[in-house]
């Protein structure tokens, strides 16, 4: 099985998805409206949005998991709905929830999940070591699944997906409801992937993941891409940097606005209150000649420092919402088992 896969990467071309113009229907709802993707081969692909934007719906077709009600979507140039069957044997798929066995343990997960997918009794027993070693499970290995908390579970969804490492690997949601270690821990493990030849489509609600892992992103609002770049282009789309700095004394405030606003040039949006001056600063070059000039004024900074807009002012700006949570799992969610007979 894992020489099928690597050869089918080394088969990929440049692009490991594209989908132009997907459409999905439930009933009268449209949760996926003409969504266009490019991934490209051996990337980590980043998939935001509001609650209920599309998200998930979107993966799921790309997945085979959802037949699209329009447009089209190749997964290394194979056609989603009439190569399926190839499709499926390139990707694999791990969702919000962990998919395994809660009556067995760890070990008999990965054996089975092994043997299913044609390793040897030994090959299944040795993936599983590997795996249950790679995620830190080791110790937990011989456990009941019912003993496991969130983060294990997801930990081993996880493995479980990557038994014979596919070209494409689509992570809904991955680390939802994991402490802050184990979310380092999952990011590590998604750029060893990528380092070891495979390509990542992700979900994510944290906008600090997208930010550390993707290298481009596309956010989807009401079953639409939006926007999409890198992290920097998204930033850089909704405004300059801001200024922000703190005076040593109060009294100097003032002047220190009047010099901020002559260097930058600006005299709208700039704030002036406690000693703290804040305002927008298009060339980062400038902060150079503002010291120089705050200097020669004599004023003394507490603090000072450039910053560039975040994800969530993107995300404010451009949906008109935060990400609270991950999209459900669709109002029509049982459609899934109809169409592909899982």
């Amino acid at each position: 099985m894992d020489n099928r896969y690597g050869k089918a990467g080394s088969d990929q071309g440049e692009w490991a998805v594209e989908a132009h113009g997907l459409i999905k229907n439930f009933g009268s709802n449209r949760a996926v409206d003409g969504v266009d993707l490019k991934v490209r081969t051996g990337s980590i692909y980043g998939v935001l949005g509001p609650n209920g934007a599309g998200k998930t719906t979107t993966i799921r077709m790309l997945a085979t998991l959802l037949r699209p009600d329009g447009g089209s979507a190749r997964i290394f140039g194979h056609d989603v709905v009439k190569e399926s069957q190839i499709v499926r044997q390139l990707i694999g798929v791990t969702g919000q929830y962990a998919s395994v066995d809660e009556s067995l343990s760890a070990t008999e997960n990965l054996i089975i999940f092994s043997r299913l997918l044609g390793l040897t009794r030994s090959e299944a027993r040795r993936k599983a070591s590997d795996l249950l070693e790679e995620f830190g499970l080791t110790e937990a290995a011989s456990r009941p699944l019912k003993k496991f908390s969130g983060g294990m579970r997801r930990r081993l969804d996880l493995a479980a997906s990557l038994i014979a490492q596919p070209p494409l690997i689509f992570l809904d949601e991955p680390t939802t409801g994991l402490d802050p270690r184990t979310r380092a821990q999952m990011w590590d493990t998604i750029h060893r992937l990528v380092n070891t030849g495979s390509t990542v489509l992700l979900t994510t609600q944290y906008l600090d993941e997208a930010d550390q892992l993707a290298d481009r992103i596309a956010v989807i609002d009401r079953g639409r891409v939006v926007a999409e770049g890198t992290a920097d282009e998204l930033k850089s789309s909704v405004g300059s940097s801001s200024l922000h700095l703190r005076v040593q004394d109060t009294q100097d405030i003032q002047e220190a606005r009047h010099i901020v606003e002559q260097v930058l040039q600006v005299r709208s949006n700039v704030s002036a209150e406690a000693g703290r001056i804040t305002a927008p600063m298009a060339e980062a070059d400038l902060v150079t000649d503002l010291l120089i000039a705050l200097r020669s004024g004599g004023i003394h900074l507490a603090e000072i420092s450039v910053q560039k807009p975040t994800l969530d002012e993107v995300f404010l700006t451009i949906t008109g919402e935060g990400i609270q949570e991950t999209d459900s799992q669709v109002s029509g969610q049982s459609h899934v088992t109809e169409e592909v007979g899982v």
